[in-house]
């Protein structure tokens, strides 16, 4: 281990020591304030203080992730991001990562569904360096032919060792068959069709439409004056030429009505992975406070409803979990888990039991108060350190929200009632209305599966695609 890395390393570990004290003292959450800016180019600006330690961390986004890829072409947002680092005009990708481990720094990029982003963090007195590498990066990478198809390569390898793992891709089955047609439904690393068709030139494509100053989020936190490093950022991203991204075209999903199942058949499988679900809620729903207490009791947590009932009481799984995926558009609502292929029914049924259980019986006011203490436990290490702020606030500027967002949180998960409870639940989670996606073997669960919808929708795992 380089004495730089062993530095770094205990500056975020007296991180987590000093901080974690101040929060568990505080009686309320809130924000620390930030400055907002735009270059002429239009780059967006984010600067946060964080004096504690000599640490500076960057967040960006570009706002076109995978569901900005072309018909044939999914996983391209994902590609070039992942090949930001790869080269630049001055420097190959064994310099980049030479360099960058020479002064303990981090760097590396990725697509969602909405967006794309990526995140830098570097130790204050080694700021001028890693950002000089950075904003190359970010508004200079050249794709090089021999990087765009080695990871290519390695790419498509990892698709079809990830097939191998029910686990590892039932959510990518899921997606696929809860959105159709609608762009969510597109895997964002691809599939194996899409990925063999892919060149550089679709990669220099996509970074050339969507790779813009005023389609770039950049926020900063750290230990930095704001004067300073707005002069700084204006210096390095000042050049970044000004041109309009293309729109990137997001109908609203479609809930499915009544209840379709889709069997992936794994003829290996001696285990039976299944998701439930359908449409959730959008990031910016009003109700994503109430839905998050009320889904700590449901799926979010060991003590859970679901965990509890498959696999404390019953022994049925090792783990079973509920969440609602937010997006800018309406992410899923989807419960996971898994169990032995002579126990999928029993595990199933069981399943379903406890969501209409959750309706007749809704909580109580105990159950209640011990969610919004628990999640008034869990939260505030998420949003501690310089990374993690840098992250949030280009995030919270991505959805058009503000530092209300976090301020407020503790005011409304007080606020609410279990006459909120109830309505919320009979609101976001599905009865009537679910899908369902099974992996597993066929030969020994499809008569199990066709208990559940009025037809089966069935495939090969071995299928290119989800």
């Amino acid at each position: 281990m380089s004495q730089r890395f062993t530095s770094l390393f205990l500056i975020v570990l007296l991180a987590l020591v000093s901080v974690l004290p101040a929060q568990a003292q505080s009686g309320g959450l809130k924000l620390p304030p930030f400055k907002k800016n735009k270059l002429k180019n239009g780059l967006t600006i984010l600067l946060l203080e964080q004096h504690d330690l000599p640490l500076v961390s960057f967040s960006f986004i570009v706002k076109a992730g995978s569901t900005a890829d072309p018909a044939g072409k999914e996983g391209v947002a994902d590609l070039t991001a992942s090949l930001l680092r790869k080269g630049t005009k001055s420097r190959t990708a064994d310099q980049i990562a030479a360099e960058l481990d020479f002064i303990g720094a981090q760097l590396f990029g990725g697509a969602g569904l909405d967006f794309t982003s990526g995140r830098a963090e570097f130790v204050k007195k080694d700021l001028t360096k890693g950002l000089d590498i950075f904003s190359e990066c970010l508004t200079g990478s050249t794709f090089p032919q021999t990087e765009v198809e080695k990871l290519l390569k390695q790419n498509i390898d990892g698709l079809k060792s990830a097939k191998d793992r029910a686990q590892g891709v039932i959510g990518e089955y899921f997606n696929a068959y809860l959105y159709g047609a609608h762009p969510y439904a597109r895997p964002v690393g691809g599939d194996e069709k899409s990925l063999a068709a892919l060149t550089r030139d679709d990669v220099v494509k996509f970074y050339d439409s969507y790779y813009t100053p005023a389609n770039t989020i950049l926020a900063v936190a750290g230990d930095f004056d704001s004067a300073e490093m707005e002069k700084l950022l204006g210096d390095k991203f000042g050049g970044w030429a000004a041109k309009q991204a293309p729109t990137v075209n997001l109908p609203d999903p479609q809930p499915v009505a009544g209840k379709k199942l889709l069997l992936v058949d794994k003829p290996d499988s001696t285990q039976t992975y299944y998701q439930i679900g359908n449409l959730g809620i959008a990031r910016t729903s009003a109700d994503r406070v109430y839905l998050n207490v009320i889904n700590t009791l449901f799926g979010g947590r060991f003590t859970s409803m679901l965990n509890d009932a498959l696999r404390v009481s019953s022994g049925l799984t090792y783990g079973a979990s509920a969440r609602f995926e937010q997006r800018k558009a309406r992410g899923p609502f989807i419960i996971a888990t898994y169990t032995r292929n002579a126990t999928t029914e029993k595990a199933i049924d069981l399943t379903l039991e406890i969501l209409r259980k959750l309706h007749t019986q809704g909580i109580s006011e105990k159950d209640l108060q011990s969610a919004k203490n628990y999640i008034k436990g869990q939260f505030p290490p998420t949003i501690e350190t310089s990374d993690q702020l840098a992250n949030l606030i280009a995030t919270l500027e991505f959805y058009g929200l503000d530092e209300r967002d976090i301020n407020d949180y503790y005011k409304q998960i007080d606020a609410m009632t279990l006459a909120d409870a109830q309505r919320v639940i009979k609101q976001y989670y599905p009865l009537d209305n679910l899908v369902f996606v099974l992996i597993g073997k066929a030969s020994e669960i499809e008569a199990v599966a066709k208990k559940y919808a009025p037809k089966v929708d069935t495939k090969s795992i071995s299928q290119p695609g989800y």
